[in-house]
């Protein structure tokens, strides 16, 4: 996998995490909305919303550069809708960079020190 695809990877991955948080506490702050005084919906949803925004052009970008067949580009994108699912999606995402970093390693007959890989 070239780096620029490793790169998009990357980055999907790093904005899978705030999204995830960010739905959370808009979910809390809506509740916190109904049964208290407290409103804070306005702003985190105004973040939520960039975030998300961010997360799907990220998305597409990895999409283009990873070549994903559809129907795993469709479970990332499924991911950032579903409450907590850029964790899970930053785990998958952690795993694919992982393999394709040792995938291109190069393969010599001697193990490499550890200080090296």
């Amino acid at each position: 996998m070239d780096p620029k695809t490793v790169s998009a990877l990357n980055r999907l991955r790093l904005v899978s995490m705030p999204e995830a948080i960010s739905w959370l506490l808009l979910i809390v702050s809506s509740v916190l909305k109904r049964t208290t005084d407290f409103n804070a919906v306005p702003v985190v949803g105004a973040v939520h919303g960039f975030l998300f925004i961010a997360y799907v052009l990220v998305w597409l970008d990895a999409w283009n550069r990873a070549k994903w067949p559809l129907g795993r580009a469709a479970l990332y994108f499924g991911l950032s809708i579903v409450p907590g699912g850029g964790f899970y999606a930053e785990k998958l995402l952690r795993r694919e960079v992982a393999e394709a970093t040792r995938a291109t390693e190069p393969v010599t007959g001697e193990p490499q020190p550890a200080a090296n890989r």
